[in-house]
């Protein structure tokens, strides 16, 4: 038989050794190595051509080709001064436990199987961390993204005057969305993807913190009453990506519920930081939302994919999506098939990967009061580099939150270009790596600090490396 259908159970023992021994090396290996290193054109161009073989490879030419052409090139995220995004290394548990979900390989629709178990236990923990009731529900998605749409597309079905997966959209009175601002680029995809329209996403402006304006949006949805549209939602941020900003949460509740309209909280990133006694209040207002977005694989260092989508009413949920072929269609008995419906009838996807042990495995390894001190320690981090900012006569600080800081390495002329230049020399020069991205008009650098390895001594590395290549910007 071909490929791996032939091994005996010594040979597949011992493969699996070997693969777990190049996932420990490349980890622990890791930070002795360039944070990023961009794929050599030649192996590129090799891979663009290279014809699917008539004969399959051997095992030990597979690796030998993922430890030479793959390990040797990542995106860099897991190394200690990898300041980029909001990209973390993988908690080591999860990661061994993801090789145990593809030993399994269920498929998540639904039935009475562990999986599923798990799946509905990952999202208790985090529903309550966040401060939703009992009843809450939701489902594990790929990220922030899947869980906006599919949130959205909930909030659509709830408050949409006609029956949108009837009828859909033509004819009917326009839909609107309201967010801020500052909003991560995901809304945007997600009206134009459910047919609400990107004209039809209303932006508020942010307040003088970059919030957005609770008051101004309480003056909109009034506003919308007079014309010939019907909101369905507020996106409020509780993490923005660019500035680590929290969107004032108990003001824009107590908005939405004045103008009865779904309240989602896009807390994919910052979500976590309700843990910590430094942002538990800021953060308290998630309990009132909605639904909620978390991605695990953000800043609790779940290995990718992992994104949650928490709904206060999980029967919206199922409203929005339930469908049930015939093929599919079992009684639901504790003791049976299927204890409870398919997860499929809450969301988009039928088939669906065993997110939920990786999940699980982080957060039962680590713990709340763990996850408190790691993020306690990535928070103290940013500030670290926030006081070097404002004490170095060559840098300036623009924002500051949660683990974000942005900056800029003060300039004569053409500033814009060179904060764009110290940023790619710095990620081409492999001894550290960080972004850039704009505020108020202007591009600053910004650094994010969600790595438990990182250390004061990197972000001396880090400012030392912004001045020096600023000093070399022509």
């Amino acid at each position: 038989m071909p490929g791996g259908w032939s091994w005996d159970e010594q040979t597949l023992r011992e493969a699996a050794d070997r693969v777990a021994g190049l996932a420990a090396d490349h980890i622990v290996m890791l930070p002795k190595r360039p944070v990023f290193e961009p794929v050599p054109p030649e192996l590129a161009d090799r891979w663009r051509g290279e014809e699917w073989a008539e004969r399959g490879a051997g095992i030990e030419q597979i690796l030998a080709e993922v430890t030479r052409d793959v390990l040797r090139f990542p995106f860099g995220n897991g190394h200690p001064r990898f300041h980029a995004w909001v990209n973390s290394p993988p908690d080591r548990v999860a990661l061994l436990a993801d090789l145990l979900a593809s030993a399994a390989n269920p498929s998540c629709a639904g039935g009475n199987h562990a999986a599923l178990h798990i799946e509905r236990l990952v999202i208790r923990w985090l529903a309550t961390m966040v401060g939703l009731p009992a009843t809450a529900g939701g489902l594990l998605v790929s990220g922030g993204s899947m869980a906006t749409v599919t949130a959205l597309a909930a909030a659509r079905e709830t408050h949409a005057p006609f029956d949108v997966r009837a009828d859909g959209l033509a004819g009917g009175v326009p839909l609107t969305v309201y967010a801020g601002t500052e909003a991560h680029s995901a809304i945007a995809k997600a009206v134009e993807l459910l047919g609400i329209g990107r004209r039809n996403l209303r932006l508020v402006a942010s307040d003088a913190g970059r919030r957005l304006d609770a008051d101004l949006l309480d003056r909109a949805l009034e506003a919308a009453g007079q014309r010939p549209e019907h909101p369905i939602a507020v996106v409020a941020t509780a993490g923005t990506t660019s500035t680590g900003t929290i969107d004032p949460l108990d003001e824009i509740a107590d908005v939405c519920a004045r103008h009865d309209v779904w309240l989602h909280v896009d807390g994919a990133y910052g979500a976590p930081a309700i843990l910590s006694e430094r942002f538990r209040r800021d953060l308290a207002g998630l309990a009132r939302a909605d639904s909620v977005a978390v991605d695990p694989h953000k800043w609790l260092y779940v290995p990718i994919d992992a994104g949650v989508l928490l709904v206060r009413d999980p029967g919206r949920l199922r409203d929005t999506f339930s469908l049930v072929p015939a093929y599919l269609r079992v009684e639901h008995d504790a003791a049976g098939v299927s204890d409870a419906p398919w997860v499929s009838e809450y969301g988009p996807e039928q088939t669906r990967p065993f997110r939920a042990l990786r999940v699980w495995a982080a957060l039962k390894s680590t713990g709340r009061d763990g996850y408190r001190r790691l993020i306690d320690h990535d928070l103290d981090l940013a500030g670290t580099l926030a006081a070097r900012v404002r004490e170095h006569p060559s840098l300036e600080l623009d924002a500051a939150g949660l683990s974000v800081v942005c900056f800029r390495y003060r300039a004569a002329a053409e500033s814009d270009r060179v904060q764009s230049g110290i940023a790619e020399r710095i990620q081409l020069s492999g001894h550290s790596f960080l972004t850039t991205t704009e505020l108020d008009g202007r591009t600053v650098l910004r650094a994010c600090f969600v790595n438990p390895l990182t250390t004061e001594a990197d972000i001396d590395i880090l400012v030392g490396l912004v001045t020096s290549m600023g000093d070399m910007m022509p």
